[in-house]
C-alpha cells in the first residue's frame, strides 16, 4: 500500500497501516480533499428521489444493511431516457469519489463527449478489490449501480466502462472478470491484476473485455502490475505487437486477444503511482500523455463484444 501526496496524510496512513503495507499492493492513494473544490451535489436521497437531469447528483441506497452512495454526473445535453455511454470511475484507498472526480477530470470530458459518469463511494475509503481494501460485496454494489443507471438514466448497456486508480484500478480488473457481461472495457491506472484471487487460470472474463492501462516504472508496484498484465495476456491468448515509442521514453503496446478483446498498455519510465496529466493529488502533471483523453478514445472505440 502506498500513500503519495499530502505529507500529513501520508504519515497518518503509514502509522496506522504499517503492517498491512508489507503485504498489499496497488491500493494506496495519499489523497485528501484539501485544495480541491468538491463538485456541486444535490441533497442526498434514496434512488427514487433523484430525478435524472443534467449536472451532479448524489444517490444514496440501502445496500446489504448499509447506506451506500455514488455521485452521478450527466452532461448539459442530457435528456431523460437518452441512451448514453456510462463510465464508472473508482477512487484509490483511502479516498473518496470527490477526489477521483477532480483527479481524473472525467466529468469535464463527459460534458464534451456526451456520456454519463458515476463515482461510487467505497466503505471506509476503499473497495474490496483483488488484494485489498475492504470486505464488502462491491462487485454486487457496482452491478446494482450500473443496472440503476441503465434502467433509470437510460445508460447504454453495450457501452458501459470502468476505470480507477490504485485500489480503483485493481477493482476495474475484478469487475472485468466478475461482471464481464456488464463491462465492454476497463482502464486501470496505476493498478493491476494480482493477488491470490487471480491465481486460478480460470479467473478471466467469460466474455470479451478490452483493457487500456497506464503503469509507471517508478511505482513500487510496477513489477506486480507488469507481471499481472503478462499473465492476463497469456491467459487470453493475446498477441502483442512491437512497442511504439513515445516522448519521455514511454512505450505503448497493443495486443489482440483470442476472445476478440484488445489490450493497450502505456509503460511510463518517469511516472510513479499516479494518473497521467491528472488534476489533483496523485497526478503526474508533466506526463507526455493524458490518461483521461486516451481512456475515453479507447472506450469510444470499444463497445461490447460478444463471443
Amino acid at each position: 500500500m502506498s500513500s503519495r501526496g499530502n505529507p500529513s496524510l501520508r504519515a497518518a496512513v503509514t502509522a496506522a497501516l504499517l503492517t498491512l503495507t508489507s503485504v498489499l499492493a496497488g491500493c494506496g492513494s495519499g489523497s485528501d480533499e484539501k485544495g480541491g473544490t468538491p463538485p456541486k451535489k444535490s441533497p442526498k436521497s434514496s434512488a427514487p428521489g433523484v430525478e435524472p437531469a443534467p449536472g451532479d447528483h448524489t444517490v444514496t441506497v440501502k445496500w446489504k444493511g448499509k447506506d451506500r452512495s455514488y455521485a452521478v454526473h450527466a452532461p448539459p445535453s442530457y435528456e431523460k431516457g437518452a441512451k448514453l455511454p456510462l463510465v464508472i470511475v473508482m477512487h484509490p484507498y483511502p479516498s473518496t469519489g470527490t477526489h477521483v472526480a477532480k483527479l481524473s477530470d472525467m466529468s469535464t470530458k463527459a460534458d464534451k463527449e456526451n456520456f454519463l459518469v458515476v463515482y461510487p463511494e467505497g466503505v471506509n475509503g476503499g473497495m474490496n478489490a483483488l488484494v485489498c481494501c475492504g470486505g464488502e460485496d462491491d462487485v454486487g454494489f457496482i452491478r446494482t449501480v450500473t443496472k440503476s443507471l441503465v434502467d433509470t438514466w437510460g445508460a447504454d448497456p453495450q457501452r458501459t466502462y470502468a476505470t480507477g486508480i490504485s485500489n480503483g484500478g485493481d477493482m476495474s480488473f475484478k469487475l472485468a472478470v466478475e461482471l464481464s457481461d456488464t463491462f465492454a472495457a476497463i482502464a486501470p491506472v496505476s493498478g493491476g491484476y494480482s493477488g491470490r484471487i487471480t491465481d486460478p487460470d480460470s479467473y478471466v472474463p467469460k466474455s470479451p473485455v478490452s483493457v487500456i492501462t497506464f503503469i509507471g516504472a517508478e511505482d513500487k508496484w510496477y513489477p506486480t502490475f507488469n507481471a499481472g498484465l503478462t499473465i492476463w495476456q497469456e491467459r487470453l491468448k493475446c498477441k502483442e505487437q512491437p512497442p511504439a515509442k513515445l516522448p519521455q521514453k514511454i512505450t505503448r503496446t497493443t495486443a489482440g486477444c483470442g476472445d476478440g478483446s484488445e489490450v493497450v498498455a502505456y509503460r511510463m519510465p518517469e511516472m510513479g503511482h499516479a494518473w497521467p496529466q491528472g488534476k489533483s493529488d496523485m497526478a503526474e502533471r508533466e506526463a507526455a500523455v493524458n490518461a483521461t483523453d486516451l481512456i475515453w478514445e479507447f472506450f469510444k472505440s470499444h463497445p461490447k463484444k460478444t463471443t
